[in-house]
């Protein structure tokens, strides 16, 4: 990975730099992992739901950059935890994330850190890189899912309770962030952004 920071998308699209954009960027993107968990479908044979928060928390690190989406998603898992029914399924509170859903949710920041810190180095500008850069953060998700999972469900269901329904969707997302996120640039930019080296 190059030493060299580039602009995100984030800040190519709204120059103005402040604080007060930087509040919105962040608040916004915790209420977007918010609607996306909205959207979910039960694994009848686990207690782990296919959700849209994977993606928005995986987007959000490539348009945001690292420090802001680490921030949006920390704020994301304080709402929840706070009781805004902001979880999978319309849940809330602190029991969530002590829950076999916990460590998916728990890894939200780290797992949008790597897709940031990936796209301050260039990798949102072309298919590839920006493909295993979701890859890359949807991997950070699951070793922390199915660490906190294994203590619910038997070692010889893990796999099918926490990864193997999930991987086809996972591989569809980081697809569409792939194809989404170089055609933003050239939609914002007409070109790649200059790097900024300060």
């Amino acid at each position: 990975m190059s030493s060299v920071r580039t602009l995100n998308l984030a800040d190519a699209a709204l120059p103005r730099a402040g604080v007060l954009r930087d509040v919105l960027l962040v608040v916004g993107a915790s209420l977007l992992t918010a609607a996306a968990a909205r959207i979910a479908l039960p694994v009848p044979w686990s207690p782990v739901p296919l959700t849209g928060q994977t993606f928005a928390v995986l987007l959000t690190g490539a348009a945001l950059g690292a420090r802001r989406a680490v921030l949006a998603q920390a704020l994301y898992l304080v709402e929840g935890a706070m009781g805004l029914p902001f979880f999978a399924g319309g849940l809330g509170g602190p029991l969530v994330l002590a829950g076999p859903t916990g460590g998916f949710l728990l890894a939200f920041p780290l797992a949008a850190a790597v897709t940031g810190m990936c796209a301050e180095h260039g990798w949102d500008r072309r298919f590839g890189t920006m493909l295993a850069s979701m890859l890359l953060g949807s991997a950070v998700i699951f070793v922390s899912g199915l660490a906190v999972l294994s203590h619910f469900v038997p070692a010889d269901r893990l796999l099918t309770a926490g990864l193997l329904p999930f991987l086809p969707g996972d591989v569809i997302k980081a697809v569409a962030a792939a194809l989404v996120l170089p055609a933003a640039w050239r939609f914002v930019n007409g070109h790649p952004p200059r790097e900024d080296r300060g």
